[in-house]
């Protein structure tokens, strides 16, 4: 059921197949941070206010919510902004810093953040994803497959992560929304 869902989603839309940071299919629900806050600024859930992210309130997990909602929407300076709040001890930073990096066109600094993401947690099928991704569009078949190995070998077939790197595999060209 999950490859036919997938296979069906992937014909009608390409964009909602990647959606940024996480292994959901499914795109980031748009919020008031991407509809009603300005740029640098986020909606902030307790004071129900758009503001800085150094002023928010916000706990990790809302600010992660935010980053993943801004990357998709082509935000990415604003997304960093984020990032930079947060630990950088943590996998999911690394993995969204390396995404941000590489969509502004920072490829080396982009792996290199895949790779400390990866050196927290080398189970992250997401960063490995993004990095075969990278390694796609740079015309590095050889790394890609490699990490497409990898994220099976590491329980991820039939996962969003699974089926954009193989399909960018197949395709020739990293995925980009």
């Amino acid at each position: 059921m999950r490859i036919t869902l997938a296979a069906s989603l992937l014909a009608i839309s390409p964009v909602i197949a990647f959606a940024v940071g996480t292994a959901d299919s499914n795109p980031p629900t748009p919020t008031e941070t991407t509809e009603v806050c300005a740029e640098g600024l986020i909606f902030d859930l307790a004071t129900q206010t758009c503001m800085t992210p150094d002023q928010s309130t916000n706990d990790d997990s809302a600010m992660m919510d935010a980053v993943r909602e801004l990357a998709y929407d082509g935000r990415y300076a604003d997304a960093r902004t984020i990032l930079d709040r947060l630990s950088p001890n943590d996998s999911m930073v690394q993995t969204y810093y390396g995404f941000t990096a590489r969509k502004l066109g920072d490829f080396d600094t982009g792996m290199a953040y895949y790779t400390a993401a990866l050196v927290i947690d080398p189970d992250n099928i997401l960063a490995r994803s993004y990095m075969g991704q990278g390694m796609v569009e740079r015309g590095d078949l050889v790394g890609a497959r490699m990490q497409l190995s990898e994220i099976r070998a590491r329980d991820g077939r039939q996962t969003w992560p699974e089926i954009a790197l193989r399909m960018a595999i197949e395709r020739g060209v990293g995925q980009s929304y």
